[in-house]
């Protein structure tokens, strides 16, 4: 199934153009140098000193740049707002940067807008806007922006309904390795979605998502392998793929990874293993009645040791390492220990005899 809804967030700011600094050669060695290796590129100060999250600093040397229209630096700034990076968060304002820089031709300011449309953030949700922006952010290249548009042709309602156009623009993101775009383009290839069926090839662009940790191109992998369908069964790898995704908490690998653990297929079997990850499922809400038979004959105590296992996971259950014991105190005797109350010689001076009330004293 196609992911419709997908969008990819906007995670590291990438310029499109560097803030223009002079660089004139100081020396004849480096004016042979431009020469010989070309003009250096200049050095974007504001850009550097955002990676290294000195904000402040960064939104200091963007500003005059971006007051005179630089694309690049507007873009910047408007990721400082919408992130509330050294300063405080503001929606409103970054979407108004993004505008600034996205009329400069900058895509990805272009993109960042069309995402802001798209949910309503800092500006008026706009579908149809976000469409619109998204196709110029994907006309100038940027492969998010291509993927966001294969979408949304799938969806025919703010583009034109074409599964060809949409394969065409997802094949492009899936060939830049963005995983999503390689997963749902195996997907097209294997229903025979807008391109011709292609279950080999198919299978390859979702094994391609799956090494980039796409939990759901893993456990499609890895369906694939137990099923043998463009490519060949392998039963023991469909196992180590459910596995991989079985710990990263998806509850639907968590199930399937038990089942195999529970008859030993591709992977050698363990009851209480399987119990574990059967707990963990359940845990997500996803209850299997067909894993509970497999599971029907394990041992009480094997039982309760997969479910406090599951309780604490991925952490181990708690173990006492040592037994605490309250030591011995044994006395040995010394020069100078005290004299036993025996000793007539140190005994107190005579008094009232035992249970015999002491006189009473003035005070």
């Amino acid at each position: 199934m196609i992911a419709r809804t997908l969008l990819i967030a906007l995670i590291a700011l990438a310029p499109s153009a560097v803030i223009a600094q002079d660089e004139a050669p100081s020396s004849p060695a480096e004016a042979i140098s431009d020469q010989i290796f070309g003009p250096r590129v200049p050095t974007d100060f504001a850009f550097g000193a955002f990676q290294r999250g000195y904000f402040l600093t960064a939104l200091e040397l963007a500003l005059p740049r971006a007051e005179q229209g630089d694309p690049s630096a507007q873009t910047l700034i408007a990721e400082l707002y919408a992130k509330g990076l050294g300063v405080a968060q503001n929606d409103q304002r970054a979407a108004g940067w993004y505008q600034l820089a996205a009329d400069g031709g900058d895509r990805l300011a272009t993109f960042a807008l069309a995402l802001a449309y798209e949910d309503g953030i800092g500006v008026p949700k706009n579908r149809a806007r976000a469409a619109d922006l998204f196709g110029k952010a994907a006309e100038a290249g940027y492969v998010p922006a291509k993927y966001n548009m294969a979408l949304l042709h799938v969806e025919g309602v703010y583009a034109s309904p074409s599964l060809v156009t949409a394969a065409t623009l997802m094949k492009e993101a899936a060939d830049a390795e963005l995983p999503e775009a390689q997963y749902d383009y195996g997907t097209m290839l294997i229903e025979g979605a807008g391109v011709a069926p292609d279950p080999a090839e198919g299978a390859r662009y979702i094994g391609l998502a799956a090494e980039q940790n796409l939990i759901p191109a893993q456990i499609d992998y890895a369906t694939l392998l137990y099923l043998g369908q463009g490519l060949d069964k392998d039963v023991a790898l469909a196992a180590t793929w459910y596995g991989r995704a079985a710990e990263a908490g998806n509850a639907v690998a968590q199930n399937r990874y038990a089942k195999l653990l529970a008859v030993g297929e591709g992977v050698t079997l363990n009851l209480e293993d399987a119990a574990m990850w059967r707990a963990l499922a359940r845990r997500q809400g996803l209850s299997d009645p067909s894993l509970d038979r497999l599971l029907v004959s394990i041992p009480d105590e094997e039982l309760a040791s997969a479910e406090e296992r599951a309780r604490f996971w991925p952490s181990t259950p708690p173990q006492i390492e040592t037994v605490l014991e309250i030591p011995t105190v044994t006395t040995t005797p010394e020069a100078d220990a005290l004299p036993a109350p025996t000793d007539a010689g140190e005994a107190p001076a005579a008094g009232p005899a035992a249970g015999t009330p002491a006189e009473p004293q003035d005070p």
